[in-house]
């Protein structure tokens, strides 16, 4: 039996200075640079939780709120909500800071999903996640419907199998 852990166990903080490579044209973080270093910051919390290699599964909606300008220092917090079978879901929080200005404001939030693998490139069990506090159950909860969304959106699971999807339409 693989031993039970809690969210804090798989907490990961990645920061980053925003360099001219890194921009566009506007002298901003380019999105897809700041998803390169959020599946890497999702991969590690993942990899924390399972101990063995990860792949991304999938990507919920990214929205860019705020830019994060070249000087800026770029922050990512992950970690896990919760573990299926052999996947688990990632939470990202993503953060900008002008160290000049002592600013620090939020970006990006986004949930991605990753499987582990066994030694043969197929996906293995992975410990269950046991929330530790009010918000770690919060975020628990809501990782099954997001899971049976995301199951739905990629025709993988019909609407009516959805049980905890019902509950909000009907």
């Amino acid at each position: 039996m693989i031993a039970s852990k809690k969210p804090a166990d798989t907490f990961n903080i990645m920061s980053e200075l925003v360099l001219p490579n890194d921009t566009n044209t506007l002298g901003n973080l380019m999105g897809g640079r700041l998803m390169h270093l959020m599946d890497i910051a999702g991969a590690i919390s993942a990899m924390k939780h399972c101990n063995c290699p990860v792949v991304t599964a999938s990507v919920d909606n990214v929205s860019f709120s705020n830019p994060i300008k070249l000087g800026n220092l770029l922050t990512i917090e992950s970690r896990v909500t919760r573990a299926f079978n052999t996947s688990m879901e990632i939470y990202l929080k993503v953060w900008g800071e002008d160290l000049h200005a002592q600013f620090k404001y939020v970006t990006n939030e986004a949930y991605l999903t990753f499987v582990a693998l066994d030694p043969n490139g197929k996906p293995r069990k992975v410990p269950e996640i046991t929330p530790a506090c009010e918000e770690d159950q919060k975020m628990f909860d809501g990782a099954l419907r997001r899971r049976q969304l995301r199951l739905i959106l990629g025709g993988k699971m019909k609407p009516d199998e959805a049980g905890e999807l019902k509950a909000l339409f009907l």
